[in-house]
C-alpha cells in the first residue's frame, strides 16, 4: 500500500498556515473581510481566494505531480491520479458575521478514494486528521464516534434549504427529527460538524445540498472515526449533492423514512 503520511504531512503544514492566516486577519476584523461575490444566502471573500493560492503552493510545491479541487478552483496535473480536495475557509459567512466557527480543509484522493484528511480549526487550535491505515486523531489523540443509540440522546444537525427548492421539506424534516433527539445544532461549518461527529461530540448531520469540498477530509475522517457518510452526488462531476452521515449506532436513516412518510408537503 503506498505511503500516504508524508502527504498528509505537508496537508497538515499548509492547513495550520492558512489558518494562522485566518486567525490573523479575524482578529482585524472587518478590514480583513472584503467580499467578492454576494447571493441572497451565501458570500465568498477574497481571503478565500488568497488562502487557496497560499494552501495551493505548499502542497504543489511539496507534490508537483498531483493535481488539485478546490472550491476557488482546479490547478496542478490535470491528468494524475492523485488529487487535492480544498476548502479554504469553510464557515465563510460565520467568519464574515465575526462568528468564531470556521476551518480550513484538505482531502486527498487516490483514484477517486479518500486516502487522507485534515480539518484545522484556527480559534480552538484543534486540528483533526486520519490516513489509510491508522487511526483518526485531534491534535495526535485518537478520536472516535460516540456509542449513542437512541434518538432521544443525540445532537443532530438538519440542514433545510430555503433557495434550492427544499426549503419547505427541509424545513418539515427539521421539525420531526428535532421533536425526537435531545438537541438541534446549525455550526455554519459542515467540515466541523462531521468532525465533531467523529470526536463524539455530535451524532449526525444531514445536508441536502453541499461541495464535495466541503466534507471530502472531514467524511473522511469521520469513517476512520468509526461513523458512516453517505453521499448521493446530485450531478454528473459528483462535486455537488447530499449528505447522510451518523455514528452508525443511532436510527437516523429509518427517522429520516418517517419524516418522509409522515411529511404533508
Amino acid at each position: 500500500m503506498m505511503n500516504y503520511q508524508p502527504y498528509l504531512e505537508v496537508a497538515e503544514t499548509a492547513a495550520r498556515s492558512a489558518g494562522n492566516i485566518l486567525r490573523r486577519a479575524f482578529a482585524e476584523g472587518a478590514g480583513a473581510r472584503a467580499v467578492s461575490a454576494e447571493a441572497a444566502h451565501d458570500l465568498k471573500l477574497r481571503l478565500d481566494e488568497e488562502l487557496q493560492s497560499h494552501i495551493t503552493a505548499i502542497l504543489l510545491a511539496a507534490f508537483p505531480e498531483t493535481s488539485l479541487l478546490g472550491e476557488e478552483g482546479d490547478a496542478g496535473a490535470a491528468d494524475s491520479s492523485l488529487c487535492w480536495v480544498v476548502d479554504p475557509l469553510d464557515g465563510t459567512v460565520n467568519f464574515f458575521y465575526g462568528l468564531p466557527i470556521f476551518c480550513v480543509s484538505i482531502a486527498l484522493q487516490h483514484a477517486g478514494r479518500t486516502v487522507l484528511g485534515c480539518v484545522y480549526d484556527p480559534m480552538q487550535q484543534e486540528c483533526y486528521t486520519a490516513v489509510l491505515g491508522d487511526a483518526p486523531r485531534c491534535n495526535g489523540q485518537i478520536i472516535a464516534v460516540s456509542n449513542r443509540t437512541r434518538m432521544a440522546e443525540a445532537v443532530v444537525f438538519v440542514g433545510h434549504g430555503t433557495h434550492d427548492g427544499s426549503g419547505a421539506a427541509g424545513l418539515h424534516r427539521f421539525g420531526y427529527i428535532s421533536s425526537r433527539v435531545r438537541k438541534m445544532r446549525i455550526l455554519g461549518s459542515a467540515a466541523l460538524s462531521l468532525c465533531y461527529i467523529a470526536a463524539g461530540r455530535m451524532d449526525a448531520y444531514v445536508e441536502d445540498r453541499i461541495s464535495l469540498w466541503d466534507f471530502a477530509a472531514a467524511g473522511f475522517i469521520l469513517e476512520m472515526a468509526g461513523g458512516v457518510l453517505e453521499y448521493t452526488p446530485h450531478e454528473a462531476s459528483g462535486r455537488k449533492g447530499a449528505v447522510l452521515a451518523w455514528n452508525g449506532r443511532i436510527p437516523l436513516k429509518e427517522q429520516l423514512l418517517n419524516s418522509t412518510l409522515t411529511s404533508s408537503v
